[in-house]
Formats: structure tokens, C-alpha cells, sequence
């Protein structure tokens, strides 16, 4: 049982090959030991899943299906036991789809029919079996809305030219009557894939619906975000459309009537209009010069570049260089940005940046690392060579000191004296051996393996140093890792 346990341990760690089914399958050594192990009246002898895979499936569908329209041979005379009326094999004459000739092909010998592709095709499934869309292709459906679209389209187009604009929004239906229906208007009706209006928010205190005329004036869900809503009320109709130039209007005039101006929007509209559309135009020719202003003050993005500017940007001027970047033939062009560049600080000669070493940018001409600097020529130079100098030395120095320091202290400290005890290898062996028989001793004695207080006293047992070399050697450590792995090359550590 313990070889058993330990080699499902190997399998469930990948050490060992996971165990094989009848089939040749491979078992999944995590599957739990009751699932795994067959019934006792199964009367398997190897391991195997059987027992857990469905007993009666009896196979799924195929996504075969009849091959619509399909002709399999096209005969040129009837033949005995075809069709009387269209000369085909694969119906009898009282399941033809043709039309009924006057004189059947078994007549006529003409225009016989080709033999359609009969298959046959098993259903085993329940839902297989009762699936009213089997076979159905989606492109047929596709053409169908093609078409479909096509027509409305047209329809529209129709109902703009004939429909007037005064019965805009006016929907049509059919009201049946006693006296066999009559065409009335009805408005306002709603789509049946909509959800009604009073369905949006069932509360009691929401906004108020009137079934008369089928308004909601106010925002059934006013906490719900914008994007999520699919009604606003009917009230947000007026924030679009031709509702806000109304209303912009008729504040207009309200204010114009307050300042003085003799006008009103309901006694004399055209009044009110054509001062509103003057009002417009002065504001807006104010507002261009403003813009103008503002323009000729501060310039625009998008004017055109100027003369001088374009004249920063590249040219097609020809120049040739070596292969050390020397100029061979023609005149170098640098190219200028909008920022100062070659500016001499401080007196140096080079500018910031022209120098670089140890993570520091500096300048070339002196070597200095502080930007603000002034500049010291050769002597600067060498100068900043000297400190470099001179700190590696101090660095250097400061090693050998902490180096002599650790030698004074090995050499004064007091494990000095220590001298390891050789031991050969014979006599630790010996001694490995000399324990090993103590314990069997002990084990088959008095199951001790040293009296109490044997050590003490004179005519005590001594340890030897060998005999402590094997005890350290057999003492068996839980916290060593390797230990563990003792005999398995290492392998039960993956």
C-alpha cells in the first residue's frame, strides 16, 4: 500500500507516467480515488473511466444536410417506374411538384425531368429532430433584407413626393366599422416594439403621463445617464430643431419691448423678425472685428508662413563631405531653430554640453561641470585632471588602510591558537562503524543507546574526536534540503 501511495505522489508531482485505461487513454492521476474506481459489478480488472462516460449516447448529429436543388443524372427517354408526368426517378407519379401536362413524358418522350439527389438523413437528437430551422442557409436571408430595404427605400421616396407637408406626421391605419371599414387618421401611435411611456418608471410620484393624448411632458428617469436612456420626455423636443430659434426670438422681442422700441412678437411678427435678423448681423460683424483685433494683435496659427521663417527650413542646395565629414564641394547650410543656439557664457570658448564624462555634462574647453562657471583654459583643465588624480589615490589609500586594519585584527584575535585535529579517513570509518554497532545494540538491548551520566567521573566513556566526525556525519538534519533527496539524484526536488 505504501509503494502504491508513493507512486501516486510521483504521478500527481509528473515524476512518473500517469496510468492507461483500456483504451490506452491516459488517466489523470488528480481525478479523486472514488470517482476513479469502477463498481464492483463492472468486473474490470485494469483501471479504466467507463463507468463515468455516458453508456446510451448514441452519437451526435451531422451538419449534413439535403442538398437543395441537386440533380444527380439527366435521361433522355422515360424509363420504367419514373415519374408518368415529368419523367423522374426519384417520385412517383401522385408526389410530382410539376405542373400536370397534357401529355405525361411516358407519352411524349420529351422534356424529361433530371432525377433529383434523394439522401437520407438520420436525426437522433431530441432537439435535432424538432429543429424547425434545420438546413436553413442565412444568405437566402440576407438577399430577402436586401431586397427588402431596396423597396422601402423606394417607398419613401414615394411617400415625400405625394404626401404634403401639412399632414406631416400623420400615421394611417385601418379602423374596421360595421359597415365594412373605412380608413381614418390616427396620431401620435406608437411603434409595438417600444416600451410605453408609463412603463419607464412605475413610480406613483414620477412624471405624469396623460393616456388621452399620450404625453409625457417631464423625464420619467431623471438620475439615469443620458447615454442610457431611451426617452428624455416630450419636453426635450423643444431644445432641438427649429423650437430654439422660435424662443430666441421671441426673448428678443420681449427685451426690445422693454427697452422702448415699439414692437411685439404676436401683433406684428415680420416687425420682430426683420429686427431680429438685424440685431444678428450687427452682433456678428462685431464680433469679426474683435476677432480681427485680436488677430492683428497677436497673430494667428493658421496664417501663412512667412518669408523669413520659410527661409529656416531646408534647401536644395548640393554638398558633398569625405569620409571624415569635411565639406568637399558646396556650402554647408546649418539648419536654425527658434531657440539661441551657439552662445558663449562666462567666457568659455565651447558651449554647454560640448563635454561629457562620468554621467556629467560639461565644457570642452576647460573641463568644468558647473554650468555657471567661469572659464579657466588649459590650467582648468589640468587642474580637474589633478583632482581626479588625486581622489583615485585617496580611494586607494583609504583600501590599503581598511586592508591593514582586517589583518591587525585577524592577527589579534584569539581563535590564533585553534588547530582543527587532523583525522584520517580510517579512523573516522572506524568510528562510523563502532556507532553504528552501538546503536544495533542498543536497539536489540535495552533500547538506550548510552547510560545516564556515562560521560562523568574517571572510569567514564571519552568521546573521541573521530567518534564525534561520525556522529555529525550520521545525524540526519530536517532543515537540510538535500538530505532529503538522498539516493534520487535530485529528481524528487523538481
Amino acid at each position: 500500500w505504501r509503494r502504491q501511495k508513493e507512486l501516486e505522489e510521483a504521478r500527481k508531482a509528473g515524476l512518473a507516467p500517469a496510468e492507461v485505461d483500456e483504451n490506452g487513454k491516459e488517466i489523470n492521476p488528480h481525478i479523486p480515488q472514488y470517482m476513479a474506481t469502477a463498481p464492483w459489478y463492472l468486473n474490470s480488472d485494469k483501471p479504466t473511466l467507463k463507468h463515468q462516460r455516458n453508456w446510451n449516447d448514441k452519437g451526435g448529429d451531422s451538419d449534413k444536410w439535403y442538398d437543395r436543388g441537386a440533380k444527380v443524372y439527366q435521361a433522355t427517354k422515360w424509363r420504367k417506374g419514373a415519374c408518368e408526368n415529368c419523367g423522374a426517378m426519384s417520385h412517383k407519379t401522385k408526389d410530382c411538384l410539376e405542373r400536370p401536362r397534357g401529355k405525361g413524358a411516358k407519352y411524349t418522350n420529351k422534356n424529361i425531368a433530371a432525377d433529383e439527389k434523394v439522401e437520407d438523413i438520420k436525426l437522433v437528437g431530441f432537439e435535432s429532430k424538432r429543429d424547425r430551422w434545420n438546413g436553413y442557409d442565412a444568405q437566402d436571408y440576407s438577399r430577402i433584407m436586401d431586397r427588402f430595404e431596396q423597396l422601402e427605400e423606394m417607398r419613401k421616396e414615394i411617400r415625400k413626393k405625394e404626401e404634403p407637408r401639412c399632414r406631416f406626421g400623420e400615421v394611417k391605419k385601418r379602423v374596421r366599422t360595421t359597415a365594412g371599414g373605412s380608413t381614418g387618421s390616427v396620431r401620435n401611435l406608437r411603434i409595438r416594439e417600444d416600451i410605453a411611456k408609463y412603463l419607464l418608471n412605475l413610480d406613483v410620484n414620477s412624471a405624469h403621463y396623460d393616456p388621452k393624448s399620450r404625453s409625457m411632458r417631464e423625464d420619467p428617469q431623471p438620475d439615469k445617464p443620458a447615454a442610457e436612456k431611451l426617452f428624455h420626455g416630450d419636453n426635450f423636443v423643444r431644445s432641438g430643431g427649429e423650437y430654439s430659434a422660435w424662443q430666441s426670438l421671441t426673448v428678443h422681442s420681449i427685451n426690445a419691448h422693454e427697452k422702448g422700441l415699439d414692437v411685439h412678437m404676436q401683433a406684428n411678427p415680420s416687425l420682430a423678425e426683420m429686427l431680429y435678423k438685424q440685431f444678428k448681423e450687427k452682433k456678428e460683424q462685431l464680433d469679426g472685428k474683435d476677432k480681427e483685433d485680436v488677430v492683428a494683435k497677436y497673430g494667428s496659427a493658421a496664417a501663412p508662413v512667412p518669408e523669413d521663417v520659410k527661409a529656416l527650413a531646408a534647401s536644395e542646395r548640393y554638398v558633398e563631405y569625405d569620409r571624415t565629414g569635411r565639406v568637399v564641394k558646396g556650402v554647408e547650410v546649418k539648419a536654425k531653430s527658434r531657440y539661441e543656439e551657439d552662445v558663449l557664457i562666462n567666457n568659455h570658448t565651447c558651449v554647454w554640453g560640448s563635454w561629457w564624462r562620468d554621467g556629467q555634462w560639461g565644457f570642452a574647453c576647460c573641463h568644468s561641470t558647473v554650468k555657471n562657471s567661469y572659464c579657466t583654459g588649459k590650467a582648468g583643465e589640468s587642474a580637474a585632471a589633478q583632482v581626479d588624480a588625486a581622489m583615485l589615490a585617496n580611494m586607494e589609500a583609504a583600501a590599503r588602510e581598511k586592508e591593514a586594519a582586517d589583518l591587525k585584527k585577524r592577527q589579534e584575535s584569539k581563535l590564533n591558537d585553534y588547530r582543527a585535529t587532523t583525522r584520517t579517513c580510517g579512523a573516522v570509518d572506524a568510528a562510523m562503524k563502532k556507532l553504528e554497532e552501538r546503536e544495533k545494540a542498543a536497539m536489540e538491548g535495552d533500547k538506550s543507546k548510552r547510560k545516564y551520566n556515562s560521560l562523568e567521573g574517571a572510569g567514564g566513556e571519552h568521546v573521541t574526536p573521530e567518534e564525534m566526525e561520525a556522529y555529525r556525519i550520521k545525524k540526519s538534519r530536517g532543515d537540510d534540503p538535500v538530505a532529503k533527496g538522498a539516493g534520487t539524484d535530485g529528481y524528487d526536488l523538481l
